[in-house]
């Protein structure tokens, strides 16, 4: 592979989207320096040793959350630049912090990363870990999980319009069984999407949990997961367009890469995973360096176990 270096100043010649920005943009953080942002990367190490192999590279983090993943590429390649994106400005500001000492080599950009445009740069390695972070399970007022009373919200982008409340409230019944089915593969989505349409309108998570666990069968509601998990999954997905998204991107982002560049893709759901297979086995630009998907050893489990659904997939832009 050949080493085409880029220092930082790469980075800040880009002409990018009005939204890449600074910390005069950014939310403010509570006082004493802190926001309720948190987030524990998982298969750190196999994603730096499967992406970074260039010290003086430039990377893309699609998807910074806290900034965990980022502070290990960064220092993992010491002479490098890293382009950080996020949809939620609540992970930019946490990145921030996270990032600070790293500040000259870090460039921010808020959004999509479907809407990313990274104009003439090319990039040594992207990294994308998908789905919810733990900050925006664990902060109440978000709404992605049922552990607390909170709106129905579930938006990872806050500037957006639709929530979880107007697909619940206003959507019809075949359409709210058929997101159930396809995204949270609920075989009872016809049955809960019926109960759903009795019982609204539903205002907070707590409601539409207990909805849709007493209307399932008695067997059904003491299974392994609680039998709301597949419907809060399936919510989710479809307010953040979760799957549409992903799929543009995975056909982008190997036009991002310089030839020999990495990219890895970390999936916590079959539908993601799949996809992710086989979008990388597909492309006419990527070669697949990972027959079968990385998965945390037992150890990572024990200590984080919302890692034990993560899965690993790596591929290399061909030359």
């Amino acid at each position: 592979m050949s080493d085409s270096a880029t220092d930082s100043s790469s980075t800040d010649s880009q002409n990018t989207d009005s939204r890449s920005t600074d910390s005069s943009d950014l939310p403010r953080v509570n006082e004493g320096g802190d926001i309720p942002f948190t987030h524990i990367p998982v298969l750190s190490k196999e994603l730096i040793e499967g992406v970074v192999s260039r010290p003086a590279g430039v990377y893309l983090d699609a998807t910074v959350g806290g900034g965990g993943h980022s502070e290990l590429i960064l220092a993992a390649a010491p002479e490098s630049c890293l382009v950080a994106i996020d949809q939620d400005e609540q992970a930019i500001a946490a990145a921030q912090i996270q990032l600070a000492k790293h500040q000259e080599r870090v460039r921010f950009w808020h959004g999509n990363f479907v809407d990313y445009d990274p104009g003439g740069l090319q990039f040594d390695g992207i990294v994308a870990d998908l789905g919810v972070s733990s900050a925006q399970f664990d902060i109440p007022n978000r709404g992605f999980s049922f552990r607390h009373e909170a709106p129905l919200d579930m938006r990872m982008n806050q500037q957006q319009s639709l929530t979880a409340a107007e697909v619940i409230n206003h959507w019809d019944e075949a359409k709210l069984a058929e997101i159930f089915y396809v995204y949270g593969e609920e075989r009872l989505s016809r049955r809960i999407a019926r109960r759903i349409v009795e019982r609204r309108p539903l205002k907070t998570t707590t409601e539409l949990a207990e909805t849709i666990f007493y209307c399932v069968p008695k067997s059904y509601r003491y299974a392994r997961i609680h039998p709301a998990t597949r419907v809060f999954q399936a919510l989710r997905i479809a307010v953040n367009q979760e799957l549409a998204v992903l799929e543009k991107f995975l056909h982008l982002s190997p036009l991002w890469l310089k030839p020999g560049g990495r990219i890895g893709v970390i999936s916590f759901h079959s539908l993601e995973d799949r996809l992710v297979k086989h979008t990388f086995r597909e492309s006419e630009l990527l070669q697949v360096l990972t027959k079968k998907p990385i998965v945390p050893q037992e150890e990572e489990m024990q200590q984080n176990v919302r890692s034990r659904s993560a899965k690993l997939r790596l591929a290399e832009r061909l030359v």
